[in-house]
């Protein structure tokens, strides 16, 4: 703008003589006096509730493995006039705006054989301006993905033996209409010889290109793909009365071998949630399932289908992974929570239309509940061992200093602030998984508290199958507000479910607690021990290096000191980031010799001295800790009904 303005002043008959005085030799063409300025963009169309005139082909082109390029060409009816194409900002089960726009490349539009430039929007950069002439009917659309060669930014979807297409990432919808009111009709180009796991209709195959049925933008969106080398599609609902497939992809052929025992288990999940919701909504189900390790990690829910990952050998190992485990019930939940019933503020016109997240502890915190409820139900998991993770959750939360100034509601918020942003003091700033985790607790509480007051007749599965279970069949979203889950739980049972809810969600300050009651209500009380039995050490994995709730931090690599939890011993010695243990006492650092020098210290008065270095920076610290090595555990207690066992038994019917 001032750059113009000069440049205009400078071209006035006024400024002439004073470049008429430049000696020649000095002289220089005159710039040319601009014909037009950037023209000023109308605004982006609202949408409506409309159906776009026509169906938009796309078809999807996977085959560039070695550049990890993704080509798309779609087929786009027109009518002459100004026409705004949209690339999808805010993601469905992202809850934040995270369509990458900036990997798009290549963008060229022509129509009847000629080009037609386009504009991008100067506020919004997912809009893109054009005038289409008179006389085109529709308009032909390029671009490429450049999808990233490894995981620092963006996830990887592409690898030499896989691809993950995510739709959203990989087409333009016009702008000024609901996204279930356009048609699309989409098509793959895959690598020779690959099959494929998804949810739309295959219509036909025809050597490596398969063309699938049309579908509204919503529902294709809803549908990414797993494509691979090497892969294998699994019946676990044999006989259901609508289809249920594991779809395996895997980084070699040994890794999607799965046995007829994790056939069993899957199974079983399947008929667990039959147990728990009542209904189905969805004409079949696909899950997706990569097991690699050179694709980017991913557990995404859908509504007929989830996008997962496991280690390559998940299936292979005799202890794998329990959070790969909870994985698959978790993103199967929210066919129901989430997709079927949609929190209000989620339920939005399109793809760049701004969501909210205030359910994020109904939509993720209840369906992590259920998850973790059906892990054990399905065998994917023992009793014991979801015991164990629900004492680290609990253990989490009842240390955590960050609900001194942020209530659980305003961590749902967190993804708009950043999308899962990390930071140097996770535990006073709190962040996404509060949602997840803190708010299983408040679940597990209004579980509990339902069958102590109803002498176990009712539970939240009765809330469940109420709530969740209705329109057997039906996979169009029916949104739900604060107000639909308290008369829901009053239903069940009635109680001031309002505040109950409010007083957990909002609890914030010094004096506010962890979300703890529906441990004990369920006849556990947590604890602390300084020595962990076999199946904890497997579950908390890093225990060996984890001192949080003793000295304040964990050893990570090459003996980093990480993860400070605010407030606490290191935090007071003023330890940040950037900070190596060199040594404890007089032996060399490792994590054997700090379990051993902070076991030694318990009870007694000696300090516990350890040697760290930033830099070229020594200091030699005392900490003045005589606790000794602290872990979570869940007891009995002693008298009372086990209401996990309760909670985590299968059903039988």
């Amino acid at each position: 703008m001032f750059r113009t303005a000069a440049l205009a002043l400078l071209l006035t008959s006024a400024a002439l003589p004073a470049l008429a005085q430049v000696p020649a030799s000095q002289a220089q063409t005159p710039l040319p006096v601009p014909t037009s300025l950037p023209r000023a963009l109308p605004p982006i169309p609202v949408p409506q509730d409309r159906d776009y005139p026509g169906v938009i082909g796309i078809r999807v082109d996977l085959i560039d493995l070695d550049h990890k390029v993704i080509r798309v060409r779609q087929t786009v009816p027109v009518s002459a006039g100004h026409l705004v194409l949209q690339y999808p900002k805010f993601i469905p089960g992202n809850h934040a705006d995270t369509g990458p726009i900036q990997l798009v490349s290549g963008v060229t539009v022509t129509g009847n054989g000629q080009r037609i430039e386009w504009v991008r929007d100067t506020v919004d950069p997912h809009a893109f301006h054009l005038d289409i002439p008179a006389g085109v009917t529709s308009i032909e659309v390029g671009f490429e993905w450049l999808t990233q060669p490894d995981n620092s930014t963006w996830r990887v979807v592409m690898t030499p033996e896989m691809v993950n297409l995510q739709w959203e990432k990989a087409l333009l919808y016009p702008a000024g209409y609901n996204h279930s009111r356009i048609t699309f009709a989409p098509s793959v180009v895959l690598p020779a010889g690959w099959n494929y796991g998804v949810a739309l209709d295959t219509v036909s195959r025809e050597g490596d290109v398969a063309t699938f049925a049309p579908i509204s933008l919503e529902h294709l969106a809803d549908s990414p793909m797993f494509a691979g080398a090497h892969y294998r599609r699994v019946d676990i609902d044999p006989g259901g009365r609508s289809p249920v497939h594991l779809n395996l992809v895997g980084d070699t052929a040994a890794s999607i071998n799965i046995t007829p025992e994790w056939i069993a288990k899957y199974e079983s999940l399947v008929d667990q949630a039959d147990r728990l919701f009542g209904a189905r909504h969805y004409d079949r189900y696909e899950f997706l399932l990569g097991l690699t390790s050179k694709m980017g990690g991913i557990g995404l829910e859908h509504h007929r289908s989830s996008e997962n990952t496991a280690a390559p050998n998940y299936f292979s190992s005799p202890t794998p992974d329990y959070g790969a485990r909870s994985l698959l019930p978790h993103e199967y939940v929210h066919s129901w929570n989430g997709k079927f019933r949609r929190p209000s503020d989620e339920y939005v016109q399109n793809f760049n239309v701004p969501t909210q997240n205030t359910l994020m502890w109904v939509y993720e915190g209840q369906t992590e509940y259920w998850g973790d409820v059906l892990t054990p139900r399905s065998g994917l998991a023992t009793v014991e061992e979801s015991i164990v993770n629900l004492a680290e959750v609990a253990g989490f939360y009842d240390q955590q200093p960050g609900r001194q100034w942020r209530a659980l509601q305003d961590t749902t918020n967190h993804n708009l602030l950043g999308y899962r942003t990390s930071n140097p003091w996770g535990s006073w700033m709190r962040g996404t998984g509060d949602y997840y985790r803190e708010a299983l607790l408040i679940w597990l509480d209004a579980d509990t508290l339902i069958r102590e007051a109803t002498n176990d007749r009712k539970s939240l599965d009765d809330f469940a199958k109420a709530f969740y279970g209705v329109e057997d069949g039906v996979w169009e979203a029916r949104p739900y507000t604060f107000d639909d889950v308290v008369s829901h739980l009053n239903a069940v049972h009635p109680h001031d479910w309002a505040n109950f809810l409010r007083d957990r969600l909002d609890a914030v300050g010094p004096e506010a607690e962890a979300p703890l009651d529906g441990i004990e209500r369920a006849g556990w009380r947590l604890t602390w021990v300084d020595e962990l039995t076999p199946v904890e050490k497997r579950m908390m994995g890093g225990w060996a290096n984890d001192f949080q709730y003793s000295l304040g931090f964990s050893l990570g690599a090459n003996n980093r000191i990480a993860g400070i939890r605010w407030g606490g011993p290191a935090f007071e010695q003023g330890l940040g980031a950037g900070w190596d243990l060199i040594a404890v006492g007089d032996r060399v650092a490792s994590a054997e010799a700090l379990r051993q020098a902070v076991t030694a210290a318990k009870g007694g008065t000696d300090p516990i001295i350890l040697v760290v270095k930033r830099g070229e920076e020594f200091r030699t610290l005392s900490f003045d800790y005589h606790g000794g090595l602290r872990y979570p555990r869940l007891v009995r207690i002693e008298g009372t009904r086990d209401r996990l066992a309760d909670i985590f038994a299968p059903r039988r019917r």
